[in-house]
Formats: C-alpha cells, sequence, structure tokens
C-alpha cells in the first residue's frame, strides 16, 4: 500500500491580516465554512485559530473558538487541533484557555522563544481597512515569541492528563533539542508530532538544505519516536510541501501560513491549497491520509473524546 501523508490546513491564523487577501476566513461561519471545505478536499486535521468576527484581530478567548468548533464537529470528521500559540503577544495562560476548555485531539505548541518578524509584509501591502492591522506588523520589529521552558511545561500540563495531543511547533534546530529535552525527561509521548516551520523571519529559512537539515537532525534526535510534517510560510509553501512528501514527511498547507496559490496569485480558499498539496502527494504515487488513519498515525483519542 502507498504511503499515507497527513494534509494539515491551518485555516486562518494570526499571521496575516484581513485587508490582505478576501480569501482570510475572519468571521465565525467563514472559518467553520473553510474548515470543512478544507477536509472534503483532503486535509485530515484542521488547525484553528479564531478572530473577532467584526474587527479580524486575533482572539484567544474560548468564547470565540465555541461557535465554530460545534459546527465544524457537526458537519466533518476531521481532527480538530486548536492553538495554543494564539498570537506572539499573548502570555502562556491566554493562549492555552481554549484548549484547556474544549481538550481537543491535538494542541499545537510552540517548542521555544524567538524573534517572529512579520514587518517585511509592509513592503507589500500599503492599505489597510483596520487601523491595528499596520500596527500589528510593525511592532513585530520589536518582538519576542514567549516560549519558556516553564511556559510549555505550563501547556503539557494543562492539556497532556486531558488525552490531548500535541502538534510540536519547531521553528529552528534548537525547538527540536528542546523537544528531545522534554521526551528525555517523560514529560511528553510517542508518536510525536513535530511540525517543522520554514521561513518565518526569525526562524530557520526555507531553502532545501535547510529542509533536509531539520529532518537529518529529528531522525538522529527521534528515531522511529516521531511523525514529521512541515509547513513552508509564504511562497516557499508548495516547494517545502513537495520536498518533504518526497522525503516520506506529511504536509501542513492553509492561509494561516501563505496567501498564495502561486507567484503574484492570491489563493482563492483554503480548500485551493489542499488540492494543490494533494496534487503532489498523488503525483508522486503516494496517497492521502483520512480522517481515521491520521488518528491512527498519531495514536489520538478520537473525536468522541473531546468536550465539544
Amino acid at each position: 500500500m502507498p504511503k499515507k501523508v497527513i494534509i494539515t490546513c491551518a485555516v486562518t491564523g494570526s499571521i496575516h491580516t484581513p485587508s490582505m487577501s478576501p480569501a482570510l476566513p475572519v468571521t465565525h461561519a467563514e472559518i467553520a465554512d473553510a474548515a470543512v471545505e478544507a477536509a472534503e478536499a483532503g486535509a485530515a486535521i484542521i488547525h484553528l485559530h479564531s478572530r473577532d468576527p467584526e474587527t479580524g484581530r486575533p482572539d484567544q478567548t474560548p468564547e470565540g473558538f465555541e461557535p465554530f468548533l460545534k459546527v465544524i464537529k457537526q458537519r466533518s470528521g476531521c481532527v480538530v487541533n486548536i492553538t495554543t500559540g494564539g498570537a506572539p503577544w499573548m502570555r502562556v495562560e491566554e493562549r492555552v484557555a481554549p484548549a484547556m476548555k474544549f481538550k481537543p485531539e491535538v494542541a499545537s505548541l510552540n517548542m521555544g522563544s524567538m524573534n517572529f518578524g512579520l514587518f517585511p509584509m509592509l513592503n507589500r501591502f500599503k492599505e489597510f481597512k483596520f487601523e491595528w492591522e499596520e500596527q500589528h506588523l510593525e511592532n513585530s520589529r520589536d518582538l519576542v515569541f514567549r516560549n519558556t521552558f516553564k511556559d510549555i511545561e505550563y501547556v503539557l500540563s494543562a492539556l497532556g492528563n486531558e488525552g490531548t495531543r500535541f502538534e510540536f511547533e519547531c521553528y529552528d534546530i534548537s525547538h527540536l533539542y528542546n523537544l528531545a529535552h522534554f521526551l528525555d525527561r517523560g514529560l511528553v509521548q510517542p508518536p510525536l508530532f513535530v511540525q517543522s516551520v520554514f521561513g518565518i523571519l526569525g526562524g530557520i529559512g526555507a531553502h532545501p538544505e535547510d529542509v533536509a537539515h531539520m529532518r537529518r537532525t529529528a531522525d538522529r534526535l527521534f528515531g522511529d519516536q516521531y511523525r514529521w510534517s512541515v509547513l513552508g510560510a509564504g511562497r516557499s509553501q508548495m516547494q517545502v510541501a513537495a520536498i518533504a512528501a518526497a522525503n516520506g514527511g506529511n504536509i501542513r498547507v492553509g492561509l494561516e501560513d501563505s496567501l498564495w496559490a502561486g507567484p503574484g496569485k492570491l489563493a482563492e480558499s483554503n480548500a485551493q491549497q489542499v488540492k494543490q498539496a494533494r496534487g503532489i502527494i498523488e503525483g508522486m504515487g503516494l496517497s492521502i491520509a483520512s480522517f481515521d488513519d491520521a488518528r491512527e498515525i498519531l495514536d489520538l483519542k478520537g473525536g468522541d473524546k473531546v468536550a465539544f
């Protein structure tokens, strides 16, 4: 049987702002529709953030997630992944609150502090609908995304006892070593779902050698105890996806990570990016993982054991 590749779709995130793309989901209904459409297109896992429906600002309150979580569960059997990253300026207690309440099958977890530079997008985007958008980008010149060892332990202790497993987001080589530290201490359990992030200013680049270096390091640290996935930011999204698929990895796409469907061409939807990733996978003679395949591969607790 061909290897089954898990596609994750991160449908909205907290990086891009509403003025950048008409396809970026903002309202609860838009987020729910985008999630279901991405799942129908082939995404086994849907990675979720929330936004204020009026302004599009990131909203990390449990009340911001509840309306679309229930709708997604009613309409799809996909695996739901709730962010604990939230937005880079939020404290960990705020970021983890939705996952603590809703106890999802998967929650994201950033594995180290880092500079998180979004300000280069000001070179491309000049007009903004909301006042906060431009300042959001400009403020990232002096922004450290805090994910200390204490913060990471806080998230692990808050969610681990509920059977939630983690998408370990690793933006650099040091983050892999941080994860190995927690594995050595017995605070995380295999199989580890390692999401290697490429192309964010402040993290590792998106050159093929960077992708290979992350994979080699993870292989050396974790052996057969992990499942590898990648996301490429911006224009590197599909190039990184292709490299990973050719080397036994899984893929994350979505408008959180990239607004584009090709050079100078805005994506029309999250589902469009999922279909592009699916084309890469199937073009290599591989097959995509179903919802239940992903649950088996990652040893998840099941959609019937969440609190939404």
